[in-house]
């Protein structure tokens, strides 16, 4: 699987879920999202099982499982200090709220 975290994104989620280096976190599909529907993804803090994928960024562990795999891989995960948000971008499913795949 290939999924992107940059440092600042990496850093970012250190700050604000007060992680340590050698901490998880997962990445998973939510569906909801923006206005009548969609997906997004969710974060938490959270061992990785065995059979994840992983990515490391800034001692950080982000891990997806098996069934998230579709929405992130190829995703990019950047952080955007002057706007002061994270934002998700995978360009092999074009919109992450209403993916279509490729």
């Amino acid at each position: 699987m290939n999924l992107t975290i940059t440092r600042e994104a990496a850093d970012l989620y250190k700050r604000e879920m007060n992680l340590k280096e050698g901490d998880s976190l997962r990445l998973y599909v939510r569906v909801g999202g923006v206005g009548s529907g969609g997906f997004s993804a969710g974060v938490t803090k959270e061992i990785p099982a065995s059979h994840c994928h992983t990515a490391e960024a800034s001692g950080i562990t982000f891990h997806v499982t098996e069934d998230d795999v579709w929405y992130f891989n190829g995703m990019t995960v950047k952080y955007d200090p002057d706007m002061d948000e994270v934002s998700f971008s995978n360009p092999d499913i074009g919109d992450v709220i209403n993916p279509e795949g490729k």
